[in-house]
């Protein structure tokens, strides 16, 4: 992995749940780390990758490799908040690819 590329700051976002004043439940997100990534925007609404199609990608983000998030999570780009579709490994646990999308 080139770590030269890794010129934008993202924050990784993890839900979290707790109870309302009702007693329901609550889902939220929480800061889960910010990091150094390399984004850039994903051409068309179906992408081909790995023989798989990835629906509604727009984003595809390139991060040193972590185990603390999976797809339930959240990236927040240039003030926009992105649902994670999906997660890729790239090598061997040389770092990630984060397919996601706006919702």
């Amino acid at each position: 992995m080139q770590t030269g590329k890794l010129d934008r700051r993202v924050t990784i976002r993890t839900p979290t749940v707790s109870r309302d004043s009702q007693g329901g439940m609550v889902r939220t997100f929480a800061d889960l780390a910010t990091v150094w990534a390399w984004a850039f925007p994903v051409a068309g609404s179906k992408i081909f990758e790995a023989a798989q199609f990835i629906d509604g990608a727009q984003m595809r983000f390139q991060i040193r490799y972590r185990t603390d998030f999976d797809k339930d999570a959240q990236i927040v780009h240039d003030g926009k908040t992105y649902e994670v579709l999906r997660i890729d490994e790239i090598g061997r646990r040389e770092g990630l690819f984060v397919w996601a999308k706006l919702p």
